[in-house]
């Protein structure tokens, strides 16, 4: 009989149904409009907003590589920019060492210091 304790508080606290046998009207549909919508903002500043200004960042970055920039990659390789192309750019990773890779895959810009 414990476990049903918490059952019956909750049909306790139930309105009492009307007495002349009518259904129980539901309220309006507006009084639920401003709780969504409150809902909506809170997800757009907390969510989708940050979202976009780190896209818009992002597209900046990439827009604004140039050669002998030093970048390190997605995956955590460290270079300098030698070539650019649309999408390609070559990485110089050591002495005669280079490699191609997607322009979107370069993670971050170190600036102009020398390599260690």
């Amino acid at each position: 009989m414990q476990k049903f304790v918490w059952i019956q508080q909750v049909v306790g606290m139930a309105p009492p149904p009307p007495a002349d046998g009518q259904p129980q009207s539901t309220g309006s549909v507006l009084a639920l409009l401003p709780p969504i919508i409150f809902m909506f903002l809170i997800f757009w500043f907390m969510l989708i907003r940050p979202q976009q200004k780190k896209q818009q960042q992002t597209r900046k970055m990439l827009d604004d590589l140039k050669e002998g920039d030093n970048v390190v990659t997605m995956s955590g390789i460290h270079g300098t920019i030698k070539k650019l192309k649309d999408d390609v750019v070559t990485l110089q990773i050591a002495e005669n060492v280079r490699i191609k890779i997607n322009r979107s895959s370069i993670g971050t810009i170190r600036g102009k210091e020398d390599q260690a």
